[in-house]
């Protein structure tokens, strides 16, 4: 059973449409993949139409669910929270307020890329997000566009994008103890994504991963592309000492990154546990 639980559509920073991030975890011979846009749920009623809609023969189970923005002591960091309700009203409000504030922040980004001496402009980073909610990634893409740098991993370093970077401004960002909190009272499971991606800049400390824990945390993706082997043993042991599950994923964005879909993925018999704690929603499956 081969199983994705963190990927990205162009509801969010993805390239790939939601139905065909479907197609797409179908043709990866995933047996489950996970709809994990940034602080939105805009891309589950497609997705979920495309489940349905799989030819007779094919099957994928699409777990619902979104990436958080969430900041402790002055680090960014990125909480997953699967099968809740979408319609929970503190949460659904607090997913509203950092999504619309993408928009202030987006806007303000691109102004310090110009400054910067970078020929980019908000029209063209709205005409690469579409419909999606605009971040980093896009702006990162308007920068390839213009020749400043030639990846959009490129840009993600402290001369443009990178956290604390020279073009980079601060968004609002959820605490996560109350993230935790507003997604076990939506009926969802939350699970730290990539906390050892120390090449995307700070990282928490054990200390706060187990203050997570005491308020509900229920599991930490360890097998993500941004961890290397000492991360993951570490992140392994500390789960085990916290009573967390372990998660592996791909965190996928279509042709804006380069891992593949379902090149990380998690043991079927964690998944089982995250299934047994989710009260908020239930996986779509053809």
């Amino acid at each position: 059973m081969r199983i994705d639980l963190h990927a990205h559509s162009n509801a969010s920073d993805g390239t790939d449409t939601p139905a065909e991030l479907v197609a797409a975890a179908v043709a990866a011979g995933l047996d489950v993949v996970a709809l994990t846009d940034h602080d939105t749920v805009s891309g589950h009623v497609e997705a979920a139409e495309a489940v349905h809609a799989l030819p007779s023969g094919s099957r994928l189970t699409l777990v619902p669910g979104a990436e958080l923005s969430c900041q402790v002591g002055g680090i960014s960091m990125h909480l997953l929270a699967y099968l809740f309700d979408p319609a929970e009203p503190a949460f659904a409000a607090e997913r509203e307020l950092v999504r619309t504030d993408r928009f202030r922040r987006g806007r303000a980004i691109v102004e310090r890329c110009r400054e910067l001496g970078a020929e980019i402009s908000w029209e063209q980073v709205q005409r690469i997000a579409g419909d999606g909610s605009v971040g980093r990634p896009h702006i990162a893409s308007a920068l390839v566009e213009a020749g400043v740098v030639e990846t959009v991993s490129d840009a993600f370093t402290a001369e443009w994008l990178a956290n604390g970077g020279r073009a980079d401004v601060r968004k609002h960002e959820t605490d996560p103890a109350a993230a935790v909190r507003r997604v076990r009272a939506a009926g969802g499971v939350p699970v730290f994504a990539h906390p050892g991606a120390v090449k995307r800049g700070h990282t928490v400390s054990d200390q706060v991963i187990a203050d997570l824990a005491a308020a509900g945390l229920a599991g930490l993706e360890v097998d993500h592309v941004d961890h290397d082997e000492q991360a993951r043993t570490h992140l392994t042991g500390l789960a085990a000492e916290l009573g967390l599950f372990t998660t592996g994923s791909s965190d996928y964005h279509g042709s804006r990154k380069t891992v593949r879909l379902g090149e990380h993925t998690t043991d079927p018999a964690a998944y089982e546990q995250l299934l047994a704690q989710a009260t908020g929603a239930e996986p779509i499956t053809r």
